[in-house]
């Protein structure tokens, strides 16, 4: 018994190696809380190099999902938030001297309306000639604030014009801020997008929804080794599905595989929790008044072995 049990965990951490990173900016110190450094950025690159790691298009992870198929440990996918001109500048230099892929997701009204510090439309298409170009949006609005009607629209303004300029429809879709709920999936969905993207720390896996794929945030000194350690715990949430009107989170449930006795569990603003786990169910009253407006629950075996649920107030 205890052997299959052991099988049984051990198979939860094979399923899931995989790995997409975000970036945001490059050589930027004006913008530290979003940036990542030249010399970062090599360091990371040439680490991926050095130890077996694979950079691929992510349409290849997104072709391996839809066949259900398992995805290379060793596989990494790069992808940039936002089409700050610091990439175009400075990082894209590097992409290309390392000969990386990447998806670069365009915040379409700041280029739009040539905003200072973005990409201009001629930029991102020299850019689509060394990775994919995604939607990141038209208004970069809190879409969880949003109405189901001003969600669509913002979609399809935004849809619209990256058609027109750059000649083709987008297939990948990037939520604003890593930020969305079942009112914002449903309306992001009806425009048939290949792939959606989030902002949840874990990796990706044949048992990934590829309408809701994880990536890790890479910004600052990265510990990168550690960040490929991150997998994706498997679990359905039933608590919380939104944030709680008086600001106090009272319950979390949630269900994983049967095997787990024991789990640990962070929310934003608190501690790490030890709490059991019977027959696969997580049910247990916390009662922690949440001090920030973006909050994140965390449930994991290990620290590194996780599923998360962002809600928003």
């Amino acid at each position: 018994m205890r052997v299959l049990l052991l099988l049984a965990i051990s198979y939860l951490y094979v399923l899931a190696n995989a790995h997409i990173f975000v970036y945001h900016r490059f050589g930027d110190d004006k913008h530290a809380s979003t940036n990542t450094t030249l010399q970062e950025l090599e360091k990371e690159f040439q680490y991926f190099n050095d130890n077996g790691y694979k950079v691929v298009k992510i349409e290849e992870m997104i072709k391996k999902l839809n066949q259900k198929e398992k995805i290379p440990d060793n596989w990494v996918a790069l992808t940039i938030d936002d089409s700050y001109k610091s990439f175009y500048t400075n990082g894209l230099p590097i992409f290309k001297k390392y000969n990386f892929p990447f998806t670069l997701a365009v915040y379409v009204k700041a280029t739009e309306k040539n905003y200072n510090d973005f990409m201009n439309w001629d930029e991102i298409k020299e850019s689509a000639k060394y990775g994919t170009i995604a939607l990141h949006s038209y208004g970069h609005a809190h879409l969880t604030h949003l109405s189901p009607e001003a969600i669509y629209k913002d979609t399809q303004i935004a849809f619209d014009k990256y058609e027109k300029e750059l000649g083709y429809k987008p297939t990948i879709y990037v939520y604003p801020y890593g930020e969305y709920d079942e009112k914002v999936f449903n309306e992001i969905k009806k425009f048939n997008f290949d792939a959606i993207l989030n902002q949840n720390s874990g990796s990706v896996n044949e048992l990934s929804n590829v309408l809701d794929i994880n990536r890790i945030a890479l910004v600052g000194n990265v510990n990168i080794k550690q960040k490929l350690k991150y997998t994706t715990l498997e679990a359905t949430w039933m608590e919380p599905k939104e944030y709680p009107k008086d600001n106090i989170l009272k319950r979390v449930v949630a269900k994983v595989d049967p095997s787990i006795k024991s789990i640990k569990l962070y929310v934003t603003g608190d501690v790490w929790r030890d709490i059991k786990v019977k027959n696969g169910i997580i049910d247990e009253i916390v009662n922690i008044e949440l001090k920030k407006e973006r909050v994140r629950v965390i449930l994991s075996t290990d620290y590194y072995h996780l599923t998360s649920q962002i809600i928003i107030k």
